[in-house]
């Protein structure tokens, strides 16, 4: 679904690459974990791969199609779900979800009907028609959510979407991402919720410095890792415990 050929990014007036020679291939129906440290890169991989950011260099395709020349075919294909709030505070839910929908060209009775499957689906029905600026963490993390996959995305990105939510929204989150993944959505995943990345992922992959230091399934790089009992141990042995503060 997703083939990423020696893509690297230096921001303006940067010293180092925050994405260096990076190749990665994800396959359809996954749901691929992108972990790293602070400042590791992987917001900037997503931008990227979201068509928000332009690389320095390398390529990537997605479904076959090259960003340089399917930009416009690849933002109807894919959906991002990013760690900021990108909603209206002013606004209610459903106005909130209403505008986004009809950014994508969704017809008025469908996407009514399918704001309110996930409104249900997700616990927010009663609040359709609070103001934003009302919500809980957690209430405004899943309306972050349905705001970007209204127009059913074959690839979704997701940029740290349970963080700072209590454990009930979280496990909603995760419980509506496993049923999107199921009917067919390709899910790439960032998160510093290890444990969750452990049994949500079929695949990880851990960055450091704007590369890859390793990658596969779970349960096998642990197994792989002498003495590692989880994957949080697997990810300190491949970026080690100094802080990485950055500003």
């Amino acid at each position: 679904m997703i083939q990423i050929n020696q893509l690297s990014k230096k921001y303006k007036g940067a010293e180092i690459f925050s994405v260096n020679d990076l190749n990665l291939t994800i396959n359809e129906g996954e749901i691929f974990g992108l972990l790293g440290p602070n400042g590791a890169g992987k917001t900037t991989l997503i931008s990227m791969l979201s068509s928000l950011l332009k690389p320095t260099s390398g390529s990537f395709s997605i479904d076959g199609m090259n960003y340089k020349d399917h930009q416009k075919e690849l933002k109807q294909f894919i959906g991002t779900v990013p760690q900021e709030y990108a909603l209206y505070p002013t606004l209610t839910a459903k106005e909130n979800l209403m505008y986004f929908g009809s950014m994508y060209g969704i017809q008025k009775s469908d996407l009514q009907n399918d704001i309110q499957g996930h409104l249900e689906t997700l616990g927010l029905s009663e609040f359709a028609n609070k103001k934003i600026k009302t919500y809980s963490g957690g209430m405004k993390r899943r309306i972050n959510l349905i705001a970007g996959i209204l127009h059913k995305p074959k690839v979704l990105f997701l940029d740290e979407p349970t963080v700072g939510v209590d454990v009930q929204s979280r496990n909603v989150i995760i419980e509506h991402l496993k049923q999107l993944n199921a009917k067919g959505t390709t899910i790439i995943y960032t998160s510093h919720h290890l444990n969750e990345a452990e049994e949500f992922c079929s695949r990880v992959a851990i960055i450091d410095h704007g590369t890859i230091v390793c990658q596969g399934e779970p349960k096998k790089l642990i197994a792989e890792h002498n003495g590692a009992g989880n994957l949080e141990d697997v990810f300190l042995e491949k970026t080690g415990k100094a802080l990485r503060d950055y500003a």
